[in-house]
């Protein structure tokens, strides 16, 4: 799944200082389906899929330091399962307005905007894309959102954009070769 992409040098000046990344959840780290499984009870689970490889970009991220989060409307149990798998230290669902979660966020972790780096996919991400200081749109965003990105992946939601933006930031710490080695399963 490693890509081979050329960073510019402005792109990798705004990546080599990430220290937070956050991203929103459907249409980022799933692919945007929602799923619901009809019960005889007349309720409805709700079923998401994550991505492998986002998952290993993820535990990449941690190993080398990076801490990581998510702030999505939804709320989900699956979610937040995965979120604790994936050791993210913010967990922020329910979320209609996402700027008071990430004012929120920024005083815990006590970093400014240009230390982090946010994950987007549709119109609610654009208010923090345009404060952040590495701003990401998975490659099928919708255009408004990759407008407001410093960067775009080539892969899709819910397919190696979030490990695709972890590479980028690693790589251009110039700690990407030295993470390969501690990868774990």
């Amino acid at each position: 799944m490693a890509r081979s992409f050329a960073i510019s040098p402005a792109l990798k000046k705004r990546a080599a200082r990430i220290e937070l990344l956050l991203m929103d959840v459907d249409g980022t780290m799933t692919d945007g389906s929602v799923t619901l499984l009809s019960q005889t009870d007349g309720t409805a689970l709700e079923i998401k899929t994550f991505d492998a490889h986002d998952g290993q970009g993820l535990t990449l991220a941690q190993t080398a330091g990076l801490r990581t989060g998510c702030i999505t409307g939804r709320e989900s149990a699956a979610l937040l399962r995965r979120a604790h798998e994936m050791k993210m230290e913010f967990i922020y669902m329910k979320q209609p307005l996402k700027m008071p979660a990430y004012e929120e966020i920024l005083r815990k972790a006590g970093v400014s905007d240009s230390a982090v780096a946010y994950i987007g996919d549709d119109l609610p991400d654009i208010p923090l894309m345009r404060r952040v200081g590495l701003a990401v749109a998975v490659g099928d965003a919708v255009p408004e959102v990759k407008e407001a990105a410093h960067y775009t992946t080539k892969a899709l939601a819910g397919h190696g954009a979030v490990r695709e933006a972890v590479e980028l930031i690693l790589k251009s710490k110039g700690s990407w070769r030295e993470m390969i080695d501690k990868a774990r399963a």
